[in-house]
């Protein structure tokens, strides 16, 4: 007769649970297999639009969005104005950007971008957000202790710097505005746009020469 161990079971039986991906996630694939075993939902389809919004328009758009505000101080003007107009100019206006407001970092301000109730996001500008920007440790942080949350990021602000935090919600979204990096007015506003980060965006990061890195 095989003998029953229990602690070895319990111990399979851990390993096993640990592997599987987070319960939302779970519930958000009996979904899609639901819908696809009844032919409401084409799985093909749907890895084509999240391969486009992460690969092609996000955070493409945004970098476009920051490098015509670079290069066209009548842009600028009109993207901090009324940021959902300014980005129309562009054709990059939908849903997920209605009511965009834009905010220009400087020398004196830098602004942090959060979404303390979900996730909120202008992601046909920036793509599909990072997981640290749904994490609750993040959008709580943001908030009580964003220069320690920016130290983090490497993103180091001297006492005289004043950080702004904006909290995003379904009807208000945020475009941060970089900084331009100094020493480069040679460069066109495509290659200007390559400089972009998504995370310059959000506000995580600050110093986009090229030899800067993303955290």
């Amino acid at each position: 007769m095989t003998e029953f161990d229990s602690k070895k079971l319990s111990h399979i039986h851990h390993e096993l649970h640990s592997d599987l991906p987070s319960e939302p996630a779970l519930r958000t694939k009996a979904l899609e297999s639901l819908l696809t075993e009844k032919k409401l939902l084409d799985a093909a389809a749907i890895d084509a639009w999240i391969e486009m919004y992460r690969d092609e328009i996000g955070p493409k758009r945004g970098a476009a969005v920051i490098a015509r505000a670079w290069t066209d101080p009548g842009f600028k003007k009109r993207l901090l104005a009324n940021g959902t107009s300014a980005i129309a100019e562009l054709g990059f206006a939908g849903h997920a950007t209605g009511h965009l407001q834009a905010v220009e970092n400087t020398a004196q301000v830098h602004h942090l971008i959060v979404c303390t109730l979900c996730s909120c996001y202008p992601f046909s500008l920036l793509g599909l957000p990072p997981a640290w920007y749904k994490s609750n440790e993040y959008r709580a942080r943001a908030v009580r202790d964003p220069r320690g949350v920016l130290k983090e990021f490497g993103v180091e602000l001297d006492a005289e710097t004043q950080v702004r935090v904006w909290d995003s919600t379904s009807e208000r979204r945020y475009l941060i505005v970089p900084q331009r990096p100094t020493g480069l007015d040679a460069l066109s506003e495509d290659a200007l746009a390559l400089l972009v980060t998504r995370n310059s965006m959000i506000g995580t990061q600050r110093d986009l020469h090229p030899s800067s890195e993303v955290s």
